[in-house]
């Protein structure tokens, strides 16, 4: 990869070409009849393009492979880097730094796409992935010299990939004794390597932060691509490298916010809140809440599709989100804090190195909440996606076993009396329950 980053970089653009068309022409073009078909409508092969595989499966790379998209095929992050280059390389300001934006950046750009139903129609895909794209390109422009700033810090997705690409079997492992025998050799001398995602290559630890961009291969022989056992850096290097952010995107974003914009559509619990409150509305007159004069690209408003979002809709969509959000996210943090607890005195490292034993559940939970628009497209198309559901219960099983085998590692990090090691997992295994329920009355109960 070194030694091809030519062949690299042109892959890249060609990449930026594809995804230029698919996000672009759709919006010319008008919406797909029922006659339409996936294998001839462009709006209709975006939408599978887009939620139907690359989403998903891109989350699969991360766990299979650490963050080469991110390194080697992410349009996003070739455009901020082209933008760097000849930009005006502006320092980092302080608030771009701030720890937080990950998941506030996953949480806004996960609500915001469902009300204006991103999944289903090109201008709201223009609107929420073009809009992060010139995002991504007016920060390489302003910040940086041949950087990603905008992955460092802005990526509405750079957390998620980093939890996610902490399960990869390999990584560009450095070996810090080979790395001062490069001091005794060359002395004061240092070799140039642009490390666009700005990670401190001396001091790296595992795969959440590098882009795999292969660069740094051998620098000052001491860096290369090496194999390692997928639970090794959740169990050991996150016992000291973990943060309660992290956490809140994993308990909160992905556990949370992620299982509120997935359920809202299927839940039956929605349609009754929402006809409770229509008929309170009306009771009392008050009407204007079903006025459907949103924006497109405030709310969902196709009437040529009879699809359209009222102002009690769209309020509603929101609510239930942000409340499965804080219901779940809150659940699951008293399980964790419990577990916690179990180990000895409240200790913030260990409640967040807990954490991360879910990770598999999350990533997976993810996945298979995107796997609806994928096999509802089939669907339409007469495929039969019997196993389906199947395929689901199998991947949630396999993810499950794999948190509750990071989780044991964890507490065992912690504690070596078995007694309590089985009684910190008691915790941890409702957590774990409880989000298999969730997915249960999404795909097996509604």
């Amino acid at each position: 990869m070194r030694r091809n980053g030519t062949l690299i970089r042109g892959i890249q653009w060609i990449i930026v070409l594809v995804y230029a068309v698919l996000i672009l022409v759709p919006i010319f073009l008008p919406l797909p009849d029922e006659t339409a078909h996936l294998w001839s409508n462009l709006t209709l092969i975006a939408q599978f393009c887009f939620w139907g595989i690359w989403w998903p499966f891109v989350l699969v790379s991360m766990v299979l492979m650490g963050r080469v998209w991110c390194g080697v095929l992410c349009p996003e992050g070739a455009l901020t880097e082209f933008a760097s280059k000849f930009g005006r390389g502006w320092a980092i300001p302080r608030w771009m730094r701030w720890g937080g934006w990950p998941f506030v950046a996953f949480a806004l750009t996960t609500v915001y796409g469902q009300m204006v139903s991103v999944y289903q129609y090109p201008k709201a895909v223009l609107l929420v992935l073009g809009g992060s794209t010139l995002g991504a390109m007016i920060v390489g422009y302003l910040y940086g010299r041949e950087k990603r700033v905008w992955c460092k810090y802005l990526c509405p997705v750079n957390g998620v990939f980093g939890l996610l690409a902490k399960l990869a079997p390999f990584h560009y492992k450095v070996n810090e004794d080979a790395w001062r025998a490069s001091y005794d050799t060359h002395g004061k001398k240092t070799i140039a390597i642009n490390c666009a995602p700005l990670v401190p290559l001396r001091n790296m630890k595992g795969a959440a932060d590098c882009h795999m961009c292969g660069r740094c291969s051998n620098h000052r022989n001491a860096i290369a691509l090496t194999w390692r056992a997928p639970t090794e850096e959740i169990v050991v290097i996150g016992q000291k490298s973990n943060n309660l952010w992290e956490s809140a995107l994993t308990l909160y974003g992905l556990f949370g916010i992620a299982i509120g914009a997935f359920h809202w559509s299927a839940s039956p619990w929605f349609v009754q809140v929402k006809q409770v409150i229509a008929t309170w509305l009306i009771e009392r007159d008050i009407m204007w809440p079903f006025g459907t004069n949103a924006p497109w690209w405030l709310l969902t408003n196709y009437p040529a599709q009879s699809d359209v979002f009222t102002w009690l809709d769209g309020s509603l969509v929101v609510g239930y989100i942000l409340t499965t959000g804080l219901v779940l996210g809150t659940s699951l943090s008293l399980l964790f804090s419990l577990s916690n607890l179990m180990l000895g005195k409240w200790n913030r490292g260990r409640f967040n190195h807990l954490v991360q034993s879910a990770i598999p559940l999350a990533g997976c939970g993810v996945f298979v909440g995107l796997s609806a628009t994928t096999i509802s497209l089939l669907r339409a198309e007469h495929w039969q996606v019997d196993w389906a559901n199947d395929v689901r219960a199998a991947l949630l099983t396999v993810m499950t076993l794999w948190s509750v085998l990071l989780a044991w590692k964890v507490v065992g990090q912690h504690t070596s009396a078995i007694g309590r090691r089985l009684l910190a997992m008691l915790p941890i295994l409702a957590g774990l329950g409880l989000v298999n329920f969730a997915w249960l009355l999404m795909f097996w109960i509604w």
